[in-house]
């Protein structure tokens, strides 16, 4: 199902409606976004946020790339590319860089017993590639499949497909989201009888559109 942002931008207005800049305290994620055990794709999922839905923050790394938030009582980490809040009527990213909005900074400090990061983490077979992200299309307007489910979502038998036959997986910088691009460093497997690739990124298993290598859905 394709989202209206018009209407986001309406509930999102809510956050601070019509101020000139603003101590993020609360965000809006722009599409379901993972919640990570640290402050780095390279860490463990402990959840997931659904799209729109408010989320407490409690303060982020510098750059707001990621920020530490906590939804429905548990709190983890969010790619701050696409945690946003509203100025002046407009939705704006945390990571966006913009000066009218300002935040806690928090430092991250590394609990080696933890097991919090992913085996094989930034060793990953194509380490230093980039996920592309739509974060300004998912913030300025529908986009098709990247501002929300798949034109053509995968049926059970292609979900069950990927679950079962794992691949090598890939460690890439940026979160995995529906709508971003797998770089071409990426092996894409097929999936018999299906239009459809996958692979495993950043700890999920993803199946994409081959043609334009968009990720169409996340695996859960």
């Amino acid at each position: 199902m394709i989202r209206n942002s018009t209407l986001w931008l309406s509930a999102a207005a809510a956050l601070i409606a019509g101020a000139a800049s603003a101590q993020v305290q609360e965000a809006r994620p722009v599409t379901d976004l993972n919640l990570r055990s640290g402050p780095g794709s390279n860490y463990a999922i402990v959840g997931v946020v659904p799209a729109d839905t408010m989320v407490m923050v409690e303060g982020c790394v510098e750059g707001a790339k990621w920020c530490r938030v906590n939804h429905a009582g548990a709190s983890g980490w969010a790619a701050g590319d696409y945690l946003a809040m509203s100025v002046e009527n407009t939705a704006v990213p945390l990571a966006s860089g913009d000066p009218r909005i300002t935040y806690e900074t928090m430092t991250y400090e590394e609990d080696n017993d933890s097991g919090s990061v992913i085996a094989g983490g930034a060793a990953g077979a194509a380490s230093g590639a980039a996920i592309g992200g739509p974060v300004g299309a998912l913030i300025g307007g529908v986009i098709g499949m990247a501002g929300g489910d798949a034109l053509d979502p995968p049926d059970t038998t292609t979900i069950t497909y990927v679950r079962q036959n794992p691949v090598e997986p890939v460690w890439l910088e940026g979160e995995v989201v529906t709508g971003a691009g797998i770089p071409d460093t990426v092996t894409l497997t097929p999936i018999p009888d299906s239009a459809y690739a996958y692979s495993y990124v950043n700890g999920v298993p993803v199946i994409v559109e081959p043609s334009n290598r968009q990720i169409i859905h996340i695996v859960r």
